[in-house]
């Protein structure tokens, strides 16, 4: 279709930089024809602007039939947009996406945290934690030394660097795990002192206090997917429907990851509580 424009004065737009009066009334990105009076518009989505003229009225002949221009119409009176079906669900998609990803690095956290803690058993995991300055810069113990359990009691860390041994060395002694490091020149070993019941017990309650802290970041995982479902439904973009089906996927989710902390902890519980 093509508007043809029809005035005794000119009527200036502010949709688009104008060479000439009749060179834009409306316009949609890709839609101006270049050396051309005329439009022809490709989609129905458009921003709608305020519009002037000297006349009292200016008239737009869309065909055969007539458009009157109020020219109080002063102000930007609003934008049409229609969102398509592929853009809600890529919208909808990307929220679930980060939901799930979000709640897969709080396991992760999780499982770190838990791996720091020592049992009665030499793991390398223990040592997740500690952080070396190595050359002015804080690293993990992990990526400038290989680090093995000769047997069940102990463990030998050997660095790739010679000249780090000291900085590892102190990085240990200014950890909490209890264990003093055996530094020969060649390598550091440790070994684990024997757990008494009363200290497990109190690794026991830090291993629940961080299990619950992993429940409550997933729970605010889930609250934050569910406003931006909301979100999308005052956009009118889904139904009030559609967001209870997904409020629904996505607690079936969230239990989904509960039931793995449950998991670590009992885990992890057990390890403890095993002389």
């Amino acid at each position: 279709m093509a508007a043809h424009f029809s005035s005794t004065s000119p009527v200036r737009s502010i949709f688009s930089p104008i060479r000439s009066p009749l060179q834009s009334f409306l316009s949609h990105s890709g839609c101006f024809q270049k050396g051309h009076d005329c439009f022809k518009f490709r989609s129905c989505n458009f921003n709608l602007y305020s519009l002037s003229s000297a006349a009292s009225y200016s008239i737009v002949k869309l065909s055969s039939k007539p458009f009157v221009v109020n020219p109080l119409l002063r102000k930007r009176v609003g934008i049409v947009r229609c969102a398509t079906i592929e853009e809600i669900e890529a919208e909808k998609s990307s929220i679930e996406k980060e939901a799930k990803e979000k709640m897969e690095k709080t396991i992760e956290t999780v499982r770190t945290n838990f791996n720091s803690i020592r049992t009665g058993r030499a793991n390398p995991a223990m040592l997740d934690k500690v952080e070396v300055e190595y050359y002015g810069t804080p690293v993990s113990l992990k990526s400038i030394a290989q680090i093995s359990t000769p047997d069940s009691s102990s463990l030998l860390i050997q660095p790739y660097d010679k000249s780090s041994l000291k900085a590892i060395e102190k990085a240990i002694v200014n950890s909490d795990l209890g264990m003093t490091p055996n530094n020969d020149g060649e390598v550091i070993r440790m070994s684990l002192p024997q757990l008494t019941t009363e200290r497990r017990k109190e690794f026991s309650k830090i291993v629940a206090k961080q299990a619950e802290e992993g429940k409550v970041a997933v729970r605010n995982i889930r609250r934050d997917a569910l406003k931006a479902y909301e979100k999308l439904e005052k956009e009118k973009k889904l139904s009030e429907d559609n967001v209870k089906d997904l409020s629904s996927d996505l607690q079936k989710l969230t239990d989904e990851y509960m039931k793995k902390i449950d998991s670590l902890f009992k885990q992890k519980e057990k390890e403890l509580l095993t002389v």
